[in-house]
Order: structure tokens, then C-alpha cells, then sequence
């Protein structure tokens, strides 16, 4: 099967069908480009999301990363930025395998293409010279043997004439003579080009154009096996990135299987752990009996017998922790405003964090020391005595951030009710109190609650305190009255008994002036005189979204 001999009278066809090749050649290319393009941004996208959700650093986010669930999102977010560079890996490889190659390819088979036709278009104008010339020689032999016979004719019409002279009759045979000669000699040459043509029309018909159209025919074949090659590379590409996209992929599948929820929930615990055990069961209080009325020692009162209570115009004025939450001032240096667990991780942390600070400024001093030692040998390099200052400057700061740590240590030795000797690694150890200090540290704990249990000042600082939360609380009188937020109606009735705290009877309205800050207390008003705090579980609170500090209420 050959173009040349199936189509040889097919040119205009093979010329169209062959510029339609080279069409859906470069078709294919854009194909490629866009499918680059796509991967690129594909993989631009992947990584704008991967970086959308990773935890900013030094914030508070970055500390919910120590949950096994939140380590495997992280290693998610990066197994998806390796997932993206494999996109780009396919859209580098396509570009330099597929469509620069193929960009290139079309150039030369398009010179190809071009030279292949201009040869048969140059064999096809010959062969129509040679079959011009062909009918030029037999217009002429066939208009030479027409004057031929019209010449003949004459001399006999002539010669028959009795009229004519005999010069005439000369005369016509000389012209009748001549008119046969030419005719003969049109012929001859006519006889001579037809040869001629029948012989370039076969090497036309049977040489030049098969050998054209033959390479044609294998310029397209190479053009259609070179598309199959590129389309081979083109799921070959794709084909090499599986085994590494299967491999970030496993990479999610193992960050899933590590997530641990009972580590998930020991740290809970030990974030919000608060250290003070739970109350004990409060005591029948006897109205019968005419005596005074007393709360167990063991309930949730921090009031004890001949306590008295700091009241002032319908005020309660002896509020302890946690009820002063409106204290402008900044957050107490021994973290006392927290319960004894939280206040003992935070002291651990500033502690650790003075010892890298100390660490910090003895490695500086030991570079100035190095470079003092330096300049004394070689006095050419600096002077040493410029360096007394900066390392006067490292002593004197190591020295304060070492008085600022054992001031530390000393709050954390105090609250984990430990010797200072006490090893770092128990210390960092211990989430629970040792049982020969247990005791101890229950009964302060027991001085130290407010009406919801949580932790206050020690009683041996009761009196001092009482003044400090007096002088607080003349500091709050100056100030306007706290606007309601919101109403809420009491579900039961609640004996305010304790500092701080306000009575309500069931089915009640109240205004709202504190929501709930995660303590199970919330702050309320019956009249102008009259507010305090009663527990949120106690209520049902209806938020004025429109108020000043309210929060959306769920």
C-alpha cells in the first residue's frame, strides 16, 4: 500500500490531509501546555492551603498542637505540601518532555512538509509545460495540413482552367509543394514532442510522484507514531509522581493512626487541672433548734465561726477570689489568683523560661570573656578595656534573673509543698500532692476557697487581705454601676450564704451584669443595692446581644 500509486491523482487531498496532521499535532501541544498549567496551579492552590492552616508561631494556636489530633492535622497540612511539589514535578517533566520536544518536531515537519510539495508542484508544472508544448505541435501539424490541402486544391482548380496561364499554374503547384512539405515537417515534430510527452508523463505517473507522495506518506506515518510516543510520556509522567503521592498518602494514614485520645485527654487534664478537691456534703442545719446557724467546715463556705463578714450598705464587701475580677491592675507575680495546679505549671514555665534567659546571658558573657582575652593578647585587634562594661552589664544581668529565679522557686516550692532540695525531674513529675503534705496542703486549700471551691489567699495573710479587698472594693464604689447585660430567671432557689454570693427564690428575674467566665458563677442585681453571684447551673440567662460586653449566648 503506497500513496504513490493508491493516490497518485490525489494531491490537493494529501496536501490538506497532511496540514490537518500538523493542526492536530499542535492541538495536542496546547492540550499538554494548559495541563501544565493546571498542575502548576493546582499545586500554587495546595500550598496556599497547607500554609492557610498551619498554627502561627507564638500564639495561641501553637500550643493546641500538643494534642495527638492536632499532631496529626500538622503532619496532614505537611504530607499536602509534599502532595503539591509532586504537581509540579508533573508540569516541569511535561514541559520538558512533551512540549518543547513536540514544539520543535512541528517546526521540522512543517519544513519537511513544505519541500515534499514544493517537488511535486515543480513536477507538476513540467509535465503540464511538456503537455502545453504536446498541443502547440499538434494545433500546428493539424493547421499546416489544412493549408496543405487548400493549397493542393488550388493548384488543381488552376490547372484545369484553360484560362489560366501556364505561370500561374507554375505557380500554384510550387505553393501546393510547399504547403505538403510543411505539413510534413509539423508532423514530424509533432510525432517527435508526443514521444516525448508520453515518456515524461510515465516517469511523472510512475517515478516522481510516487517517490513525493511516498515521502509524504512516511513524514506523516513518523508524525503519527511520534504523537503515540508523546502520549506514552505523557501518562509515563504522571505514572512516575504515584509511587511518591502514594507515600504522602501513607504519610496521612500513619499521622491518623497515631492520634491517641487517652493522651489527648490526659493532657486536658493536666491543662485545666485545678488541684483542690471536690466538697464534702453539707450538713443539716437545724431552724428547730434555737441556736446559731453554722456551715460545716467542710462544705463549700471559705466563711468560718466568728469570721465576721465585711458588709456595708447592702454591699458585700468582703469579696475574695474569684469574685474580684474587676481588678484593673495586672496579673498578681506569683500567679496567686490561680488554683494551685494551674499556678504550678505556671510557675514551672517561668522558671524554665528565667534559666534559658540566664543560660542566654552566661553564654554571652563567656563570648565577651573569650574576645577580652583576645584583644589582650593581640591589643592590635581592640581594646580590651572597651569590654568591661558590656561584661560588667552580663554579670549584673545574670545575677538579677538569678534572685528573679529563686523567687520563683520559692512560690512553686511553696505550692507543690515540697523542700527546696527536691529534685527538678519530681518536680516537673508531680501532678499530685505527696501524701505527708497532702493534709497540709488540703487544709489551706480548705482556708483558701470562695463559694464555688476555687482557690484564695492563705489565711495566715486573712486580715491583710481583708483590708486589700476593702481598699478594692472603695476603689469600686467610686466607680458607675456595672450595666445589665442581659435578664435571666432562677430555675431553683439558692441560698446565698457565702461572701460575695446572692439569695434567689425560684421563678425570680434578675438583671445580668457578668456572664459566666468558665468558673460556674455569674453575676446578677435585684436592685441598685443589691448584686452578687449565684451559680449559673441556678439560671437561665437571656443576653442582650446588643449590650456592651455581651457575647453571643448559646
Amino acid at each position: 500500500m503506497s500513496w504513490g500509486t493508491e493516490l497518485w491523482d490525489q494531491f490537493d487531498n494529501l496536501e490538506k490531509h497532511t496540514q490537518w496532521g500538523i493542526d492536530i499535532l499542535e492541538k495536542y501541544i496546547k492540550f499538554v501546555k494548559e495541563r501544565t498549567e493546571i498542575e502548576l496551579s493546582y499545586a500554587k492552590q495546595l500550598r496556599n492551603l497547607s500554609k492557610k492552616y498551619q498554627p502561627k508561631k507564638n500564639s495561641k494556636e501553637e500550643e493546641e498542637y500538643k494534642y495527638t489530633a492536632c499532631k496529626a492535622f500538622l503532619s496532614t497540612l505537611n504530607e499536602m505540601n509534599d502532595y503539591a511539589g509532586q504537581h509540579e514535578v508533573i508540569s516541569e517533566n511535561m514541559t520538558s518532555q512533551i512540549t518543547v520536544d513536540l514544539m520543535r518536531y512541528v517546526q521540522e515537519l512543517k519544513q519537511e512538509r513544505k519541500s515534499n510539495f514544493h517537488d511535486g508542484r515543480k513536477a507538476q508544472q513540467h509535465i503540464e509545460t511538456c503537455w502545453k508544448q504536446l498541443e502547440s505541435s499538434k494545433r500546428r501539424f493539424e493547421r499546416d495540413c489544412k493549408e496543405a490541402d487548400r493549397a493542393q486544391q488550388y493548384f488543381e482548380k488552376m490547372d484545369a482552367d484553360i484560362n489560366v496561364t501556364k505561370a500561374d499554374v507554375e505557380k500554384a503547384r510550387q505553393q501546393a509543394q510547399l504547403r505538403h512539405q510543411m505539413a510534413e515537417d509539423s508532423k514530424a515534430d509533432y510525432s517527435s514532442i508526443l514521444q516525448r510527452f508520453n515518456q515524461e508523463q510515465w516517469e511523472y505517473y510512475h517515478t516522481h510522484i510516487p517517490n513525493i507522495f511516498q515521502k509524504i506518506q512516511e513524514m506523516e506515518e513518523r508524525r503519527i507514531v511520534r504523537i503515540g510516543e508523546s502520549m506514552k510520556t505523557y501518562a509515563e509522567v504522571d505514572r512516575q509522581v504515584i509511587p511518591i503521592i502514594g507515600k504522602c498518602l501513607d504519610g496521612i494514614v500513619k499521622a491518623a493512626e497515631s492520634i491517641d485520645q487517652k493522651n489527648d485527654s490526659q493532657l486536658v487534664v493536666e491543662a485545666y487541672k485545678s488541684g483542690f478537691e471536690p466538697p464534702g456534703d453539707i450538713e443539716f442545719e437545724d431552724y428547730t433548734q434555737p441556736m446559731k446557724r453554722t456551715v460545716s467546715e467542710n462544705s463549700l463556705s471559705s466563711s468560718k465561726e466568728g469570721k465576721p463578714e465585711l458588709k456595708f450598705g447592702g454591699k458585700s464587701r468582703g469579696k475574695l477570689w474569684p469574685f474580684i475580677k474587676k481588678n484593673k491592675g495586672a496579673t498578681p507575680e506569683d500567679f496567686s489568683n490561680l488554683p494551685p495546679e494551674q499556678r504550678r505549671k505556671k510557675l514551672q514555665q517561668k522558671v524554665d523560661d528565667l534559666n534559658k534567659e540566664i543560660q542566654k546571658e552566661m553564654d554571652q558573657r563567656d563570648a565577651i570573656t573569650k574576645m577580652k582575652d583576645v584583644y589582650l593578647k593581640n591589643p592590635q585587634m581592640g581594646d580590651p578595656a572597651s569590654l568591661d562594661h558590656k561584661l560588667a552589664e552580663a554579670t549584673q544581668n545574670i545575677e538579677k534573673l538569678r534572685l528573679e529565679t529563686q523567687k520563683f522557686e520559692a512560690w512553686l516550692a511553696e505550692v507543690e509543698g515540697r523542700l527546696p532540695a527536691r529534685s527538678e525531674q519530681a518536680r516537673r513529675q508531680s501532678g499530685m500532692y505527696e501524701a505527708q503534705t497532702h493534709q497540709t496542703v488540703t487544709n489551706c486549700a480548705q482556708d483558701r476557697e470562695s463559694p464555688d471551691g476555687s482557690y484564695t489567699e492563705e489565711q495566715s495573710q486573712e486580715s491583710e487581705l481583708k483590708v486589700l479587698a476593702t481598699d478594692f472594693d472603695d476603689e469600686f464604689d467610686d466607680e458607675e454601676p456595672l450595666p445589665a447585660i442581659g435578664t435571666c430567671k432562677a430555675l431553683y432557689t439558692f441560698e446565698g450564704q457565702n461572701e460575695g454570693t446572692i439569695s434567689v427564690v425560684e421563678g425570680e428575674m434578675l438583671s445580668v451584669i457578668e456572664e459566666d467566665k468558665g468558673d460556674g458563677w455569674t453575676r446578677i442585681r435585684r436592685s441598685e443595692d443589691e448584686e452578687g453571684y449565684v451559680p449559673t447551673s441556678y439560671v437561665e440567662v437571656y443576653l442582650d446581644k446588643n449590650a456592651k460586653g455581651a457575647k453571643t449566648y448559646i
